[in-house]
């Protein structure tokens, strides 16, 4: 006999829906707000935006509806109705745009990396708890139902023990200043390093043994080239390169005692996995408008867990915690100092080897 279905509690009504304020008029969030839009328009709304000058958030606005447009981030951290910020800025803008909001009581949703650094995460972590408030970095991966699937494979131990995690990530953007630029937090590993290390800390158990890292650097001293090479205990390994000088198609393979896994493309954002040779898709919703970045309506996953956390009171994500987000920034750091690249403080990272 069929479970009956449960009506809801008489005289509770149902959550409103999240109150999103976006921080920066940028390629990153125009994508984030049109994933917003594959959405319930009862759970989320996108309601104001800032920029550094007002006719940018304007134009923003007006472009994707939204009722309110500022010309500070200041503005919007004072928007009483905005209750989580999506911040999309360039890098080094991470750890001043999280004080803000943080410090005005906004819940907030920061674009990986959280920081610039290690030590920048901790500071943000801090003023997190502090005020009572939630963080969280924005790996989207993490919430992509392939992804999801893969880590449901693992734990149920259909590849057995993990044992090899390969993966390599790479686009031509030596023209993109944000990448090619120091003093704008450049470089393969900040924007495309961090995607093969939450694998590697998901999948292969935290902390590695060692890192060692080898790689080649840009003309302007930001990392271009770097592979980097984790030790686990009981010899197991992950090999994760990434690129912003040359095209691959972002595949990543997870090799256990009993079989193996595979994103064949977009490890960032998986739409498809392969298993023991089968391949099972994972289709995204059709965005709204043009999008800049392959699979931009998946932001729409990171989306719906920051409401889920929200509506349970929680002040950090048990999917993408902050610890994990320290140790994926020292092991950055590691990285960053071992190929010698340079940052926005005019040198490479200094950082002590990861702990668990």
């Amino acid at each position: 006999m069929a479970e009956p279905r449960r009506c809801p509690d008489a005289g509770v009504p149902p959550p409103g829906p999240t109150r999103w304020g976006i921080c920066s008029a940028g390629r990153i969030s125009h994508d984030f707000v049109v994933a917003l839009k594959t959405l319930p328009p009862e759970e989320h709304v996108a309601l104001a935006v800032a920029a550094r000058d007002l006719p940018r958030a304007q134009a923003f606005a007006q472009r994707h509806g939204l009722p309110r447009a500022y010309g500070s981030y200041r503005e919007l951290a004072e928007d009483p109705d905005v209750e989580v910020v999506y911040v999309g800025t360039v890098n080094p803008q991470h750890l001043p745009a999280g004080r803000l909001f943080l410090g005005a009581g906004k819940a907030v949703l920061l674009e990986k990396p959280m920081a610039v650094g290690a030590h920048q995460v901790r500071e943000l972590m801090a003023a997190a708890r502090a005020r009572g408030v939630f963080l969280m970095e924005g790996f989207w991966t993490r919430f992509f139902p392939a992804w999801k699937r893969l880590q449901a494979l693992v734990a149920g131990g259909a590849l057995g023990e993990p044992r090899l995690l390969r993966g390599a990530l790479a686009f031509t953007m030596g023209d993109v200043e944000r990448v090619r630029e120091p003093g704008l937090a450049g470089g393969a590993l900040l924007d495309l390093g961090g995607y093969g290390l939450q694998m590697a800390t998901a999948l292969m158990g935290g902390a590695p043994r060692s890192l060692k890292a080898h790689g080649c650097l840009h003309p302007s001293g930001v990392d271009e080239t770097v592979t980097m090479t984790l030790e686990y205990e009981g010899n197991r390994q992950a090999v994760l390169t990434c690129s912003m000088a040359a095209e691959l198609p972002g595949g990543a393979a997870l090799g256990g005692t009993h079989g193996w896994a595979e994103f064949p493309s977009h490890m960032n954002c998986p739409t498809e996995l392969v298993v023991g040779g089968q391949r099972e898709v994972f289709s995204l919703p059709p965005p709204s408008q043009p999008l800049n970045f392959p699979h931009g309506t998946g932001l729409r996953y990171e989306a719906q867990h920051v409401r889920e956390c929200l509506l349970q009171g929680l002040t950090e994500s048990p999917v993408m915690p902050l610890a994990e987000s320290e140790l994926i920034a020292r092991l950055l750091d590691e990285a960053r100092q071992q190929v010698g690249a340079v940052g926005p403080e005019g040198g490479s990272p200094a950082a002590p080897r990861p702990t668990a």
